[in-house]
């Protein structure tokens, strides 16, 4: 059961989690209140491991491991990478926001972290029900307690007691449904529940409709994860309630991770059902779009704003993901769930962009969370307000910004399945990106044309300004040649259906 190829599949989880324990006993010897050693290290390690999936997604391979427990594959191997990427972004953005408000005391911010990332490249390696479960709960319980991190906090514990007990239900919902899957099916495997449930009745252990209602509280548990209504209660309270640090933590990574077990257990466990559960995200698609967006123009918060346009966001993701099979026809499977993989990818690029910008505007005793905060920015900073620009564009749909082409990606998936009501819900989703531009642009125009509410100089490391650039960048140089990504995405997703 465990050879050589298992510690192959598992080897940059195994150097996570080992120098995770590292940096956690070096921390103890380290005095500086910014915590430069553990900083450090934690950032050399991050790039080691982003580098050895890099490396393994390049290669085109998959490697099964632990008895089918785990997979290695293109897809997961990218998302893990970005992931790690993401992960180094945000200590470099939030290194400078977490050491004034003694969020570094201890080193638990990148320890904590760390161990939020292992969970999440659990969760995207597990090919079995239990093992993409215990990446889930490795990631939440790491997030609950970043979320109470500033102890000292009033809104920061309010927040992570609201998320730890709808944390608590949502795993239970999911649990619960993978439970009644495994009693229908008799297997934890992802691969055996797909052969079961293939197979008819005369493979079934159990009753059909215990194998849809399991199938019900499953989709219930993994739109919590994404934030979709009607389970993204716990959003905007998470988000403005948590340390902005904390926030991207939350807002960033985990987005991808996410969306990596949806894709292993709806389409690798549960495809045959596709046309059950396709109805059910169409559904939450629609209402995250329709609120998300409602909700998200009456914010003055900028972080509650922007939880709200999460809500969004995914439920534009999703869309991507109700194209794949179309009336029992399986032939623009690589093509949907590659648009929202490639969606995802950039939905989390911009997103740390966003919140960097918030991290470096904010100083000690002063949080930068109200909209009316960014007024006059291009006149105290360019650089930061052509950034906070660039990704509000972006996150609008405006070309040649990579948001553009992500929406233009899933609209495209959707309009290739060629059924009205997919033709329908092309139209709904562009009606609504138009209704999310005007908060969008609400934020560049108070940046822009209003007058600064105060003149404070601001100061970044080097460190951050030097990646908000490149993030930035990024942004702008993908909307104008998204081709690569794009390619990569469906050549990663192609892949599972080989």
């Amino acid at each position: 059961m465990i050879d050589k190829l298992s510690w192959v599949a598992a080897y940059p989880e195994i150097l996570l989690l080992t120098m995770a324990c590292v940096i956690a006993l070096v921390d103890l010897g380290v005095k500086t209140p910014l915590r430069g050693a553990t900083y450090v290290l934690t950032l050399l390690t991050l790039a080691v491991v982003a580098l050895l999936q890099g490396m393994a997604a390049a290669s085109g391979s998959t490697v099964v491991g632990f008895g089918g427990m785990i997979v290695s594959d293109p897809m997961g191997n990218w998302l893990k990478c970005f992931a790690a990427i993401a992960m180094m972004v945000t200590f470099v953005y939030g290194r400078g926001y977490s050491g004034p408000r003694d969020m570094l005391r201890g080193g638990e911010f990148f320890t904590l972290g760390m161990f939020a990332l292992l969970g999440m490249f659990v969760m995207i390696s597990g090919h079995n029900f239990l093992v993409i479960y215990l990446g889930l709960e490795l990631l939440t319980l790491s997030s609950y307690a970043l979320v109470a991190l500033r102890r000292d906090d009033v809104q920061a514990t309010e927040a992570a007691m609201k998320y730890f007990v709808l944390g608590a239900l949502a795993s239970g919902f999911l649990l619960y449904g993978l439970s009644m899957v495994y009693g229908a099916t008799g297997s934890l495997g992802v691969t055996e529940v797909l052969k079961a449930i293939a197979g008819g009745p005369a493979t079934l252990k159990g009753s059909a409709q215990v194998l849809t209602l399991g199938l019900v509280f499953v989709v219930a548990g993994l739109a919590f994860k994404l934030g979709v209504v009607p389970f993204h209660m716990w959003v905007p309270d998470v988000y403005h309630g948590a340390p902005t640090a904390i926030t991207l933590i939350i807002g960033g990574a985990p987005k991808l991770a996410a969306f990596a077990i949806v894709i292993r257990l709806l389409v690798e466990g549960l495809l045959p059902l596709a046309v059950d559960w396709q109805q059910m995200l169409a559904v939450l698609s629609v209402m995250s779009l329709l609120i998300g967006n409602l909700a998200a123009i009456a914010q003055t918060n900028i972080k509650r704003m922007l939880a709200f346009s999460t809500i969004s966001q995914m439920g534009f993701m999703l869309l991507g993901l109700l194209a794949g099979v179309v009336q029992g026809d399986a032939g623009n499977m690589a093509n949907a769930y590659g648009s929202s993989m490639f969606y995802v990818i950039t939905y989390v690029l911009t997103t740390l962009g966003t919140f960097g910008v918030i991290l470096l505007l904010s100083r000690s005793g002063f949080e930068s969370d109200n909209i009316s905060d960014l007024a006059g920015l291009n006149q105290r900073s360019p650089l930061y307000a052509g950034v906070m620009a660039v990704c509000m564009f972006s996150l609008a749909g405006i070309p040649p910004l990579v948001g553009f082409y992500a929406k233009l990606s899933v609209l495209q998936a959707l309009l290739a399945s060629s059924g009205a009501f997919y033709v329908g819900l092309a139209v709904f989703a562009v009606i609504m990106s138009l209704i999310g531009a005007f908060y969008y642009l609400r934020v560049v125009k108070i940046m822009y044309f209003d007058a600064p509410v105060q003149i404070v100089g601001l100061d970044a490391g080097l460190d951050a300004r030097s990646v908000l650039m490149v993030n930035g960048a990024l942004v702008l140089v993908l909307g104008i040649v998204p081709g690569g990504l794009m390619t990569l995405c469906a050549q990663a997703v192609a892949k599972l259906f080989a």
